[in-house]
């Protein structure tokens, strides 16, 4: 049986205390409901801008503060759920990319916790948060040209043994471990601080695999909560 084991590093919890992550492993079946993504993100972009939960506000500044205590200036490069509700919040919407990404979008922005999606097929080794050296290998693409970039040393990255997979800590993701629809094997994290509540965390990570399994009834997963 395929089984992902996540690991964080004793340094990340001094950066960010009380840091804790869904992590969610999931067999795809064949899909049969593709429009789920869809309209899971149409629905999401409207409770933005009309029903944010009371706490959203204060778990993000938490993020934005965690991204400044390891050297990133978070308005340049903000945490993933920041970036996704200010690119709603200015547009009022956002396209269709993939039913799977879609949702995934969706639950991250219905609950504002940066949520990451991996074909883990890809990865070699078992993922890992780690504050970077700084000669990990991180592909990437420049002016529509495949790249290779390397953190900066001290950043929080997540990686595997050939590399990072996810640019400070949840900001940009790698191409190499890309998930779209067609992947066999799925893993998603759900990153939190204290300020959301766990059975908050848990209900995004609900609202996820109960998508999945509208979409691709028949599907198996697994959820594990993981921590210091």
């Amino acid at each position: 049986m395929f089984t992902v084991s996540p690991s964080i590093a004793p340094e990340v919890y001094g950066i960010a205390p009380g840091f804790r992550a869904l992590s969610i492993y999931v067999q795809a079946a064949p899909v049969l409901n593709p429009d789920i993504g869809e309209t899971a993100l149409k629905e999401a972009c409207e409770a933005v801008l009309t029903d944010a939960p009371e706490w959203a506000e204060a778990h993000l500044t938490a993020w934005a503060e965690v991204f400044q205590g390891f050297g990133t200036k978070p308005k340049r490069t903000p945490c993933s759920a920041d970036a996704l509700r200010k690119r709603v919040l200015r547009d009022g919407t956002m396209p269709a990319l993939d039913p799977v990404v879609d949702l995934y979008n969706a639950v991250s922005l219905r609950y504002a916790v940066p949520l990451g999606g991996e074909n883990i097929s890809s990865y070699q080794g078992a993922p890992r948060l780690t504050v970077a050296e700084g000669t990990e290998p991180f592909d990437t693409v420049k002016e529509g040209e495949p790249a290779v970039e390397y953190p900066s040393r001290g950043e929080v990255v997540w990686c595997d043994d050939a590399g990072v997979t996810c640019r400070r800590w949840n900001w940009r993701q790698g191409i190499r471990t890309r998930l779209s629809v067609e992947a066999q094997h799925m893993w998603f994290i759900l990153e939190s601080l204290p300020q959301m509540p766990l059975e908050q965390l848990y209900e995004a990570g609900k609202m996820l695999t109960d998508g999945l399994e509208q979409m691709m009834p028949g599907l198996w997963f697994e959820v594990a909560l993981i921590g210091e």
